[in-house]
Formats: structure tokens, C-alpha cells, sequence
């Protein structure tokens, strides 16, 4: 008897999901855990992991977990590299040196930095269909971002405490959830190891196994000067997870995209990742180039150096990820099987328009992507100063409208976040941001050409690099007291500004507007449409057994600890710390500080490093805190293989592995290097 489509599709999807998938805390597949390893993961667990995992707003958005009754967060040191570049000078080197607060009063600001974690959940599903029954694509997608809206704010009125509320969108338009989480504004540094053993491989080593690096920091919550006491908080389990054992992974992983159509891949294939790969390899390039300049060149560009490098070696592999024919043979039968399916039940059948929609988005988006790049998403107008001014520009401009009618970043809900952002004390380099700025133009200008007419409107008759100069030496948006009297002086203060920055960006903002109108009416309303419709038919096919596309929302991921085999070799998945010491050359990136050196004879060589797991998670999960069956610690996760890049399309069970470092480092470093008695206490574990 031959299978139907349908019954191929279940088959292929639920064989696939062996260890994979980051799941939403109401639909955690607790079954299947527990059938797979004898664990039983139950609402209690599930609830404390929620409560301990915190997401970092800030530069580059990552995952932490309180650890202590009194606010603590576990993180790893990439995620606060914000934080230490604010409080690096030139007399005080956190960056390179590390940073230990002994007492409360000493732990430092982060003001880029915000934590929030989940407490509630609601499915709005049915309201949001609501209101965008009967409508065609642009009006629907309207009325939908404008119930978003109500929908937050009504939330937010009706919470008896300080909660933030956001609508999250499941598989992609297929369900609609009222999260509603608890934020804290106030974020310090309590600790971060010495760049060299917190970076230790640097860009050779990411994204690569085995490795051998102390990717970890501490932060604390404040609310009114007071550490904050959260809803709960993890234990530590020292001696860290077996071979083969269950492990779990909590978070807020980025994004995703192994829901889409064939014709999107093609598009992410052919068009985004060329054009952002050969723009910013270049920008890198120049990067490299300043830090050769002098010390304190370097020092001001070796964060958005760092962040870059590590970007570029991203995206190079996503693109080779869609470019390896397995995987678009794969994505193109499991897209023929699916289509056959919808098409072969009556009910469904209508949806098959869906695929016709997307084709028809993708078309409409060619026609104006590049400028849409360039000038709404900044990318011809780059730099902090460009980002702050957009930020106050539009504040400014969306504060006097109706709740509902603002863009979606600048609702009451939104505006705390912009506002920390604007009103940020973090310094800006000048001579970095002239290097930006200059380089953005020069790709306005390269790339819609010299006869554009925003390129004309923006540069007149100057050079790229003379109206940078002009730019950076007469602007004050370097100091946050003129931005913040911009902030609080609303519409009337942004068009009474004189500042240059601030007058060209204001001078683009209808353009960017216009494409920005564009982008939702032309692209992305008939692709909601198409998202929806392909949902609904895949949720009559599958149900919930599969999984939502990462959207940076809460997550929880299963695995177990485990190497792999690479050209016939088997990767062992622990690594030891006799490895450090036999890796190390006395040159970046691989030196070892004085501290690392002078504690050699008192350190345990046998003590784990790092670890790899078969755990399903991918950028935004930095951070995140690896559990085992009773809630501990076991781990905390920062990188993944190479591999584990191509999860974004697709996971390889064979080969994909989260990387992760193990607790006995962290406990080791912070009692025989760091002496952090006073951390160690309060994560309560003593001495031996």
C-alpha cells in the first residue's frame, strides 16, 4: 500500500527531531525526553528553568542565568565586552585585564546592558485573526502590527507590577503568544577573566573544536540601588555533566529560518549574504588596518573588531551552507512532499497560493533592496552617531502619535529600550566613528550610485570622506547630556537642532520612511499572508510536533554529551586543562597571563575545559546556562562547531555541536586564580 504525502512528510519530520529543536516552554516534548533517556522533565522544572534564564538587551543580545537569591547572573564574557570597553581608559584596562568587584559598591554600570526574564505566557492566537479577517494583505498587515500594539499596552496597564509586554509570532505567523516578562534596567559587572584566557584562540579558534577558553562573566541585577531577589535561581553541580548523559540548554536563541521556502533560500543564497559578506569583509579589512595604528587605536576598535570577525566567519558559512547541494536537495523534496500534501487534502488545498505569494514577495523586494539596505537599515549611513540620531529622530517623531500608530520599535512598550540606548554614558571614538561613517557613504555612493537621489540629496557636491570629516569634527552627539536634552525636548528639540548629523538624517528620514512603507506593503504583508497559510497546513498535517523557528523568545533544547567523527577521527568531547598549557605560545591568541602562569603549580591539569553536546542552539544563546535532569548548572554555553552554523537551515545530529564551558574551570579559576572567595560564597560553594 503506498504512503501518502502526508503520512512521508510525518515520517521524515518526526525521524529528524532525534535531539533536535528549540521548543517553547508549553510544548516542551517532555514525552519524548523521557521515553529517549528515563529523565522526567516535569511543570516544576520547567518553570525554575524559565525563572533563571534572563535575556541581555544590549550589543549583540545574549542569554545569563541567575545563580544567587541576590540577583547574580551567569553569562559569558563575549556578551559583557559592552561593559568592559565603557570602563576602559587609558588608565584603567578592564578589557585586556579583567575585572573582579571584592565589595558591592565596586561592581561597575553597564549602561548598554538591560536582563529580563519570562513569567508569563498567553496565547492571542485567535485575537489577532481576528482582527485581520476579511482583509487583503497590506490592510491586514496593518490592522495586525496595530493589535500587537493594543494587545502590549493593554497588558502592561492591566499588570499589578513594572512587566513588559511583546507579542511573539510561532512558526511563523501560525500562532500569536503575549509574553510577559519582568526588566531590569540597572545591570553591573561583577566579574570577567583576562581577555587572554577569556578569549584564548581568538577568531583562529571560533567556531572550531577542541577549544580552550574561559568564556564566562558575572552581572547583577539592581532595581532601586538594591540587588534584585528573582524568582528563583540554578545550583552549581561541580563535577559537571558524564559522556552520553541528557543535558538541556535554556535561553533566548536568535534567529532561525528552517521554515522557509525553497525561493527564500535562494534569495538568502543569490542576494542577502553576497551583498552583506562583500561589504563588511572590506569594512574589516579597515577595521584590521586602524588597529594597527597604534594601542590605543586598537583599543578603541577591538569590540566592534571582534564582533566583526566573528560576523563574517558566520555568514561565510551560512553561505556555504546554501550552496552545499545536500541541503537544498534536501529543502527542495521535503518542499515538493509538503506541497503535494496540501495539495492532495481538499481543505488545504487553497493554500497552495502561498508558495505563489512568497515568489511574488520576493520579487517585489528585488526591486528596491538595495536601497532599502542602504538607507532604512543605515546601512550607507553607519556609525553609533547615525544610529543615535535615527533613534532620536524618530522618537521624537513617533512619541506625538496614538500608541497603536507608531512604528512597531518606538511603542510605549518599546521606548525604555531606545531610551537606554540613546542615553547610553558608553564612549564613542570619534576617530572610529570618522572610519563608519566615511564607509558607509562610500557604499551609498558605490553601490545605488553617484546619480541616486538620495545618494545627490545626502553628499551634494562633497566627497565621501570630506563630509565625514565635516560631520565628526562639528557634531556634539558624542555627549550624552546634549542627547539626552534632545531626548527630553521631543519633535520641537530634533527640528530646532543644528547638530550636522542630526540635520542629515533628518533630511533622509521621509526616504528611509518610504521604504520602510514599501518593505511592510510590498514584501512583507503578502509573505505574512503566505506564512500564515503555509502554517495552518502544516500545523493540519503535523500538528505542534515540530517545532517554531528561533525568534529570540525563550527556548529549551535537549541533547546529550557527545564528540563526533571528523575524516574518520573521533573528536573526544572533553577537553582538559593540561591543553592550555600545552597550546600556549606567549603570543595572541594564545598567551597566558602572569595570573594563569603564576597559579600553574596549584591547578588540577586533569580539570575539564570545555565540552560538546549534541544541544540544538545558535547565536543569541550565548550565555545560556546547560542543565541537567535536576535543574544544575553543568555548563554554560558560548560557541558552536562549525557545523553547528548551518544549523540555521537545518540540523546534522552527526555532526552539529553546541560548545560549551564546563563547571569545574569556572570554579577552579575563580578559587585558585581569581581568589573570588566572596563570589564563590555566594554561589555557594566553598573551598576543598
Amino acid at each position: 500500500m503506498k504512503a501518502s504525502p502526508a503520512l512521508i512528510l510525518l515520517g521524515v519530520t518526526t525521524a529528524a527531531l532525534a535531539e533536535e529543536g528549540m521548543w517553547t516552554p508549553d510544548n516542551f516534548p517532555a514525552e519524548r525526553v523521557e521515553e529517549s533517556y528515563g529523565v522526567t522533565i516535569d511543570q516544576q522544572w520547567l518553570d525554575r528553568a524559565r525563572l533563571s534564564t534572563v535575556r541581555l538587551t544590549g550589543p549583540g543580545g545574549c542569554t545569563g542565568s541567575f545563580v544567587s537569591s541576590l540577583g547574580l547572573i551567569l553569562t559569558n564574557r563575549h556578551c559583557v565586552e559592552s561593559c568592559l570597553a565603557e570602563h576602559t581608559n587609558e588608565t584603567r584596562d578592564v578589557w585586556n585585564d579583567g575585572f573582579y568587584a571584592t565589595s558591592p559598591g565596586t561592581e561597575l554600570r553597564c549602561s548598554d546592558l538591560q536582563a529580563a526574564y519570562l513569567t508569563d505566557i498567553r496565547e492571542v492566537t485567535t485575537l489577532v485573526n481576528a482582527a485581520t479577517e476579511g482583509l487583503e494583505e497590506v490592510a491586514a498587515n496593518d490592522a495586525r502590527r496595530q493589535t500587537f500594539t493594543r494587545l502590549e499596552q493593554e497588558c502592561e496597564t492591566a499588570s499589578q507590577t513594572d512587566a513588559r509586554c511583546e507579542i511573539v509570532s510561532l512558526y511563523q505567523g501560525g500562532q500569536y503568544f503575549l509574553y510577559e516578562t519582568r526588566r531590569y534596567d540597572d545591570v553591573r559587572l561583577v566579574f570577567a577573566p583576562d581577555v587572554d584566557i577569556g578569549k584564548f584562540g581568538g577568531d583562529p579558534d571560533n567556531f572550531s573544536f577542541p577549544r580552550w577558553t574561559l568564556d564566562m562573566a558575572f552581572l547583577r541585577a539592581y532595581q532601586n540601588d538594591e540587588p534584585v531577589s528573582p524568582d528563583a535561581h540554578l545550583t552549581w553541580r561541580r563535577d559537571g555533566p558524564e559522556r552520553d548523559e541528557a543535558v538541556f540548554v535554556t535561553g533566548h536563541p536568535g534567529t532561525t529560518q528552517r521554515q522557509l521556502t525553497v525561493a527564500e533560500y535562494q534569495f538568502l543564497r543569490n542576494a542577502v549574504l553576497p551583498s552583506w559578506l562583500i561589504r563588511n569583509a572590506e569594512l574589516l579589512g579597515r577595521y584590521r588596518e586602524f588597529a594597527l595604528r597604534d594601542p590605543e587605536s586598537r583599543r578603541m576598535v577591538q569590540e566592534d573588531l571582534e564582533r566583526l570577525e566573528n560576523g563574517v566567519k558566520f555568514f561565510r558559512n551560512q553561505l556555504a551552507a546554501l550552496l552545499d547541494d545536500r541541503l537544498m536537495v534536501a529543502k527542495s523534496m521535503e518542499e515538493k512532499t509538503f506541497r503535494e500534501a496540501v495539495a492532495s487534502q481538499r481543505e488545504l488545498a487553497a493554500g497552495i497560493y502561498a508558495w505563489h505569494q512568497v515568489d511574488r514577495a520576493l520579487a517585489a523586494l528585488s526591486t528596491f533592496y538595495d536601497e532599502y539596505i542602504m538607507v532604512e537599515r543605515r546601512g550607507g549611513f553607519q556609525g553609533e552617531l547615525m544610529d543615535q540620531a535615527r533613534a532620536l529622530i524618530r522618537a521624537a517623531t513617533e512619541r506625538d502619535k496614538p500608541n497603536e500608530k507608531r512604528l512597531r520599535g518606538y511603542t510605549d512598550s518599546q521606548l525604555p529600550l531606545v531610551e537606554q540606548r540613546v542615553l547610553s554614558t558608553s564612549p564613542i571614538h570619534m576617530p572610529l566613528e570618522s572610519l563608519k561613517v566615511t564607509f558607509g557613504l562610500e557604499k551609498l555612493r558605490e553601490i545605488l550610485g553617484h546619480d541616486h537621489p538620495i545618494v545627490r540629496k545626502t553628499l551634494g557636491n562633497e566627497s565621501p570622506e570630506s563630509m565625514a570629516n565635516r560631520l565628526i569634527a562639528n557634531t556634539s552627539l558624542d555627549d550624552p547630556a546634549v542627547r539626552k536634552k534632545l531626548w527630553e525636548g521631543g519633535l520641537k528639540a530634533v527640528e530646532r537642532s543644528k547638530d550636522p548629523i542630526i540635520r542629515l538624517m533628518r533630511a533622509v528620514d521621509g526616504d528611509a520612511r518610504e521604504l520602510l512603507d514599501r518593505y511592510r506593503d510590498e514584501y512583507q504583508a503578502p509573505l505574512r499572508e503566505a506564512h500564515q497559510s503555509i502554517a495552518r497546513a502544516r500545523f493540519a498535517i503535523l500538528g505542534t510536533s515540530v517545532y517554531p523557528d528561533a525568534t529570540f523568545t525563550f527556548r529549551i533544547s535537549y541533547g546529550t554529551v557527545s564528540g563526533w567523527t571528523e575524516s574518520g577521527r573521533e573528536i573526544d568531547p572533553f577537553t582538559r586543562l593540561e591543553g592550555v598549557y600545552e597550546r600556549a605560545t606567549g603570543e595572541k591568541p594564545y598567551a597566558l597571563s602572569e595570573a594563569w602562569l603564576d597559579a600553574r603549580p596549584s591547578l588540577d591539569m586533569s580539570t575539564p575545559v570545555n565540552y560538546v553536546s549534541t544541544l540544538d542552539l545558535t547565536a543569541g544563546n550565548s550565555g545560556s546556562p546547560v542543565i541537567d535532569a535536576d535543574g544544575r548548572i553543568v555548563g554554560l554555553a558560548f560557541d558552536g562547531n562549525q557545523y553547528s552554523i548551518a544549523g540555521s537551515f537545518w540540523y546534522d545530529i552527526e555532526k552539529n555541536r553546541a560548545i560549551a564551558v564546563h563547571p569545574a574551570i569556572m570554579i577552579e579559576a575563580l578559587e585558585r586564580v581569581y581568589k573570588a572567595d566572596r563570589l564563590l560564597a555566594e554561589i555557594e560553594l566553598s573551598k576543598d
